[in-house]
């Protein structure tokens, strides 16, 4: 767990200031495609039911989040999470952002918080966990990840939030620190053949 939270520190420290450099560039660029802030701030869950801001770019229209509800019978996924492929709340910019990953580095803030850690699972949002079966809580038993297994294991193609699930809880029970970094190394492969967003 030393070791784990060495390299949070490290790769937050990387990551904000890589973050800090691109910020300018893709502040004016999310400014002049769409109104609203350049940061998003959304409610997630952490360890052990623990609340947080997540921060992102945003990437979406303004009112996305109102926009939820009207889309929920579009949803793509099986079970307790939300995803829709071609979403029309994204904009024209977000979807570059998305495609490669670049919407993801504020959360290298929240590593640095101590509310997130480089590899985890994925912290849900309050919505998705009030539908969660009492199994389902093994996902957030401990700190999240900007990344993780269900990233390297073709997130794009599982459709199943039972599988999500499967794959967090082997990442849990199998974990170990040379686990992490091999997590962390396939991460930067997909980011860079863009598999798909991060």
């Amino acid at each position: 767990l030393l070791y784990k939270r060495i390299v949070d520190l490290i790769g937050g420290l990387v990551g904000s200031l890589i973050l800090f450099l691109m910020y300018p560039i893709v502040a004016i660029a999310i400014k002049m495609d769409s109104e609203g802030p350049v940061i998003f701030k959304q409610k997630r869950v952490g360890q052990n039911g623990r609340v947080f801001n997540l921060f992102k770019f945003r990437s979406m229209y303004k009112d996305a989040e109102q926009r939820k509800q009207d889309l929920r019978e579009k949803n793509q996924m099986n079970g307790a999470i939300f995803k829709l492929e071609n979403d029309p709340r994204i904009t024209k910019i977000g979807a570059w952002l998305r495609k490669f990953s670049i919407d993801e580095f504020p959360q290298f803030l929240n590593v640095l918080k101590g509310e997130m850690s480089m590899v985890g699972t994925r912290p849900p949002t309050i919505d998705e966990v009030q539908m969660y079966m009492p199994q389902h809580l093994r996902r957030i038993s401990a700190k999240p990840g900007i990344t993780g297994l269900w990233q390297i294991s073709g997130r794009n193609e599982i459709k199943d939030f039972e599988k999500i699930v499967e794959l967090d809880c082997q990442y849990l029970e199998s974990w170990c620190f040379a686990n992490d970094l091999k997590i962390i190394a396939k991460t930067l492969y997909v980011v860079l053949k863009r598999k798909g967003a991060i």
